[in-house]
């Protein structure tokens, strides 16, 4: 599973059978990298959300005949991306402690199209 934010939806209007009329939207990694996933939850842009990949992306869409290798699983409604927060483990040394992180993190850039 990883961790992505939508970035927009993803409209086609011609596809293959096998997508059915799964919603599609747009996601980023926190690297930049863009994917696109079956959105079985109704994620909106800016959410942050985990996904899950390969065949069980398939699964986590509610339907394994889908034709889908990233599905949304969940939005996320609260997360601490530097491990501390809520539901965290406290810092393992009484020296070491957690950084608050601004909630919803900046979005990082997004490449310009190619030419």
């Amino acid at each position: 599973m990883e961790i992505m934010q939508v970035t927009g939806s993803l409209v086609c209007s011609h596809r293959v059978g096998g997508l059915g009329h799964m919603q599609l939207r747009v996601l980023r990694t926190p690297k930049g990298k863009l994917s696109v996933a079956v959105d079985p939850v109704g994620a909106s842009p800016g959410n942050w959300v985990f996904t899950a990949s390969g065949s069980a992306a398939r699964f986590a869409c509610g339907n394994p005949e889908i034709y889908t290798d990233l599905t949304i699983g969940g939005i996320i409604d609260h997360w601490s991306p530097d491990g501390c927060g809520l539901g965290a483990l406290p810092p393992a040394s009484p020296s070491s402690s957690c950084s608050p992180q601004p909630w919803p993190l900046p979005p990082p850039p997004i490449p310009a199209p190619r030419t």
